[in-house]
């Protein structure tokens, strides 16, 4: 069991190195195809074996993260040469871009609770809670 959570560390150690190299790359505005879109890498995921390496990107300030999914997956190989020159691994994972939606999924929940109705519920839900006699 404790060889199954040292490996977890150590895929999500990999990932943050594999994440600050990709981060430092596309801050140089290295990547052709990008524009003048900034983009943040949110989140690398590794596989256990450390050969994969999913990036979370999102455009910063949002919208939809699909062309710059596609200008980074096109850039794939310059980036990879990228992170081999600056990280030390045995081996430099494939990376494959995916669109971070969770900052859209939290403003989809912010805005449902929010709502008036949603609210009102929410705060009788505090009153049962008390027992009725406010705060």
């Amino acid at each position: 069991m404790a060889r199954r959570e040292n490996n977890s560390q150590r895929q999500f150690k990999v990932g943050e190195v594999v994440r600050h190299a990709l981060a430092s790359i596309l801050e140089r505005g290295q990547v052709r195809g990008l524009g003048d879109v900034t983009v943040t890498v949110t989140e690398v995921r590794m596989s256990p074996d450390l050969r994969n390496a999913d990036a979370f990107v999102i455009p910063l300030g949002g919208g939809d993260g699909s062309a710059a999914v596609e200008a980074l997956t096109r850039a794939k190989p310059f980036l990879r040469r990228q992170v081999a020159r600056s990280v030390s691994l045995k081996y430099v994972p494939d990376i494959f871009f995916i669109a971070d939606a969770s900052f859209d999924e939290a403003g989809r929940i912010d805005a449902l609770l929010r709502r008036p109705d949603v609210a009102r519920d929410l705060e009788r839900g505090r009153d049962d809670e008390d027992g009725g006699h406010g705060r």
